[in-house]
């Protein structure tokens, strides 16, 4: 029996594509930039599956692609995916949830500390030869233990920064999601709180919610003005959660007192964008997963899940939308 034709538009670690070789006959993309779109296309006219990252999966990609049966994602996340053109034409898409949550949850603690202290301030202002933080009030920062964090989205990775929040910085740790969590309110004395009233009064908010047509620009100009002047912002979902524009006019009237960003509403970001030039800002380039064992875990979920749906079988992670 001849093995399914795939396209790896991804660099991964040997083992995963040991793993993959074993069942498929592949081809591969093997450069740390992204493919550009017009080799892609090229690349999988005669291909049953496609293992990527970030790849837009739309009707010009299936056009190209007429023998493709199954889509895997190396994230989490599958915005990428044009569901209803995928569901027309039968094909399974698969992501990674799980694999990734510890690590998130990290980076939310790294922005968190990292702005409340101002350390690349800070780290900036030692390495142009000054030594005067200390005596100037302009460049105090805040204190996370004790403090109160909310959660805006409860899902594993808020699970998991509810933890590092309440077990080790002994904060407050309130939350709101669409479904409560009963069992985490007992298990670890997280609260409960509607939308409005954790916005109004948590010292560090929270973003961790996907990108729908309900979460767009879920914090606008209106919860800026509601939030505590001595706020943080830390937002590691999707960037068109957030109201740019309004974070910056919040940033730049002190209303709050800075933000960590690892997303953005547009990405790359413009290097003229006002967030770029703000001391109160920690701002990354979306690399909530990236350590090499998370990367590494990620690659041999997504291989699993391509392999098992070449082969008929029903992969862990089908995306709900296309069971």
């Amino acid at each position: 029996m001849n093995k399914p034709k795939v396209f790896i538009a991804r660099k991964i670690p040997k083992h995963v594509e040991d793993y993959i070789a074993e069942f498929c006959d592949y081809e591969k993309w093997d450069k740390d930039e992204f493919i550009p779109r017009d080799m892609l296309l090229k690349r999988i006219q005669d291909k049953e599956g496609i293992m990527q990252a970030r790849v837009i999966i739309d009707e010009e990609l299936l056009e190209y692609a007429p023998k493709l049966r199954v889509v895997s994602n190396i994230s989490v996340g599958y915005n990428n995916f044009n569901i209803d053109a995928m569901k027309a034409r039968k094909i399974i898409g698969t992501n990674t949830p799980g694999v990734l949550d510890d690590s998130v949850a990290d980076l939310v603690f790294s922005l968190t500390l990292c702005t409340a202290r101002r350390i690349a301030e800070l780290d900036k202002y030692v390495k142009e030869g000054r030594w005067t933080a200390t005596d100037d009030l302009n460049l105090l920062g805040t204190d996370i233990h004790h403090s109160s964090i909310g959660i805006i989205g409860m899902g594993r990775i808020g699970e998991a920064v509810a933890k590092r929040a309440k077990l080790g910085f002994d904060m407050e740790v309130f939350y709101y999601n669409r479904n409560r969590k009963y069992k985490l309110e007992e298990e670890l004395g997280v609260r409960y709180c509607d939308f409005e009233s954790l916005i109004k009064t948590c010292d560090f908010i929270v973003l961790l919610v996907p990108s729908t047509k309900d979460t767009y620009h879920l914090i606008d100009y209106k919860e800026f003005s509601l939030m505590k002047r001595n706020a943080i912002l830390i937002n590691a979902s999707r960037g068109q959660t957030v109201n740019e524009k309004a974070l910056i006019k919040a940033l730049q009237d002190k209303k709050i007192f800075g933000a960590g960003l690892d997303v953005y509403e547009q990405e790359p970001i413009k290097s003229n964008n006002p967030l770029l030039k703000m001391s109160n800002v920690i701002t990354v380039p979306h690399i909530g997963t990236a350590t090499v064992e998370t990367r590494a875990n990620m690659a041999s979920v997504a291989a699993i899940n391509l392999v098992k749906a070449l082969y008929g079988e029903i992969p862990p992670n089908i995306v709900p939308e296309l069971l």
